[in-house]
């Protein structure tokens, strides 16, 4: 089991992640990625159907930029 987020610090809005799994992100007002399943927050499992479209994109970040993680990602500091 595998969660995921993006480092939008790190995104450069190709647009790839989105074009290889369109189920797991989408973007922001500004146009950086997200994950759609938890707004980005990395707390829910990526599901079992989808894992190989998001291991692709995982893999195909230009700026590595998709973060993978075996346990839920701690909660971001407001």
């Amino acid at each position: 089991m595998y969660y995921t987020k993006v480092n939008q610090d790190s995104c450069i809005a190709c647009g790839l992640c989105q074009i290889i799994a369109p189920d797991l992100f989408d973007y922001t007002s500004d146009g950086l990625a997200l994950t759609k399943m938890d707004n980005n927050a990395g707390t829910l499992p990526v599901p079992a159907e989808r894992f190989d479209t998001f291991l692709d994109a995982y893999r195909k970040c230009p700026t590595g930029a998709i973060l993978r993680s075996d346990r839920p990602f701690p909660p971001a500091e407001q």
